[in-house]
């Protein structure tokens, strides 16, 4: 039998990403689209992503941790693109070139998706595209960007937002989140797992960014809820109301679900929710109990449950959750040097 041929970066025939490089370029954000997209994926086929990197300014650039660069493009790559990322910005005050402004609402018009990370919302803006649409950003530059940009509804409290070919995210690890939703549109939930894995990320991730913005919580009010989340985690299967929350920290409910929400954002029954997903998950993908048990050993009650929350969260059910995870789980532990050792 021949051996397949695996394509070459020169060979692919896929949507070419094209990822703005600028002098003070934010390090991490960049590495992200470079390491989805410009990374040798072999296995995926020659459909798979073209990627280039183009410099919005000429010469040698600087980027955080003491870098300097160059690349072997300019923004003339945008012309051809059909997704451009703006992977963070040199500030929320540095104004956009407007050569670039022009290239990205003529890659638009064309018919090109743009996107965002982290302050790269802010290069979006500049083109106006974002006016009258919701955007993310991350949360220390929301107001910031709100207040330049009135026209925009800011939202701060999700991973990412997709609308009319332009998507847009929070925080640095938000956009891998986005990056693999993407991947998740063009070429189906199997490759943006596989991408996962390799990235060692769970391939979607319910919540927002809410629960990362630091608020202003007394510390001994959120010591004690601390103790009383960690507890609750800890007993998931069992029947927790509001009320017997509530006296775990000696607080009434009125008073326990508004420190409640302080803290996590959230109430306590979304709370409760995200908990035992998340803890399904887990034993979905690293135990051999049965689903039936797990809903009742998370909380669920029963299968239905379970399953009508797994699809609200992660558009999967639990037995295809499981089918995807827990195989792709034993194998690589059957591939680690200790699986080996043992099989010896």
């Amino acid at each position: 039998m021949q051996p397949t041929h695996e394509p070459t970066a020169t060979e692919l025939t896929g949507p070419l990403v094209v990822a703005l490089a600028y002098d003070g370029l934010c390090t991490f954000e960049f590495a992200i689209v470079a390491e989805v997209f410009g990374l040798d994926r072999p296995e995926m086929g020659r459909n798979w992503y073209r990627y280039a990197t183009a410099a919005v300014e000429p010469g040698v650039l600087r980027a955080h941790g003491g870098l300097t660069f160059t690349t072997a493009g300019g923004i003339e790559l945008l012309d051809r693109a059909d997704l451009i990322v703006a992977a963070g910005w040199k500030g929320a005050g540095v104004p956009v070139p407007p050569d670039l402004v022009a290239k990205l609402l003529s890659a638009w018009e064309r018919g090109a998706r743009l996107a965002s990370i982290c302050s790269g919302a802010f290069v979006l803006a500049a083109t106006g595209l974002l006016d009258g649409r919701r955007a993310a950003t991350h949360w220390r530059y929301a107001e910031k960007l709100a207040a330049c940009h009135p026209e925009i509804d800011v939202d701060a409290d999700v991973l990412y937002v997709e609308e009319n070919r332009i998507y847009t995210s929070a925080g640095s690890a938000a956009g891998i989140d986005l990056m693999l939703h993407i991947i998740r549109q063009d070429f189906g939930a199997e490759a943006a797992n596989s991408v996962a894995r390799r990235l060692v990320m769970p391939p979607h991730r319910s919540g927002g960014q809410a629960q990362f913005i630091e608020r202003a919580v007394p510390t001994d009010r959120n010591h004690r809820l601390a103790e009383a989340l960690d507890k609750i985690r800890c007993e998931l299967s069992l029947d927790w109301t509001v009320e017997r929350m509530a006296a775990l920290v000696a607080m009434s409910t009125r008073t326990f679900m508004r420190r409640f929400f302080e803290a996590t954002s959230l109430s306590p029954g979304q709370w409760l929710i995200e908990q035992r997903v998340a803890q399904a998950q887990r034993l979905l993908e690293g135990t051999a109990l049965s689903v039936e048990q797990v809903a009742a050993e998370v909380g669920f009650g029963s299968v239905e449950v379970m399953r009508h929350h797994f699809r609200e969260r992660l558009s999967i059910s639990p037995r295809d959750y499981r089918r995807t995870f827990a195989s792709a789980a034993q194998t690589q532990l059957n591939a680690s040097p200790v699986a080996r050792g043992k099989k010896r």
